[in-house]
């Protein structure tokens, strides 16, 4: 496959590069130009701190922050530092657990809530803007690009 085709890219060389080194930094570059762009979308908060809240909320009940890290793939200081930005706005809190005293739990405030009722999947210009990402894509190729991504995680956490 002759990357720099696919890429119409003039300024790069791929050279005899790997599918897997190229699909590894396509997935890099793409992440870091999504996050811009969300950055830009979302007005209140920033892409991640969205992320954060929606994890939350994918959550069976208030995570503490280890569970949330794991949840989003990320490191524990990063998501406290996120999670105290999002503090800050109103938008989560923390909470004692009540089985454990010893545990503080996240949830999400009504301010967060509302701002995701504005601005979720629901939002006519969420659905703009994740239209326009996977416009031209078929649904047969999204489940592939699921599949494929989930296994590259699973075989991540046995490295």
């Amino acid at each position: 496959m002759n990357y720099d085709e696919v890429m119409k890219m003039d300024k790069v060389e791929f050279g005899d590069m790997p599918p897997q080194a190229f699909l590894l930094g396509l997935l890099s570059a793409f992440d870091n130009r999504y996050q811009a762009a969300a950055d830009a979308f979302f007005k209140e908060i920033t892409w991640k701190q969205f992320f954060a809240i929606i994890c939350i909320n994918l959550c069976k009940e208030a995570p503490t922050i280890n569970e949330l890290s794991d949840v989003m793939g990320s490191s524990h200081q990063n998501v406290k530092q996120i999670l105290l930005r999002l503090e800050k706005k109103g938008f989560v809190s923390t909470v004692v657990d009540d089985r454990d005293k010893r545990k503080q739990r996240i949830v999400v405030t009504d301010a967060a809530r509302a701002f995701l009722q504005k601005n979720d999947n629901n939002g006519e210009q969420s659905r703009y803007m994740i239209g326009r990402i996977f416009d031209g894509i078929s649904e047969k190729n999204l489940k592939t690009t699921i599949q494929t991504i989930m296994k590259m995680e699973r075989n991540l956490s046995k490295i």
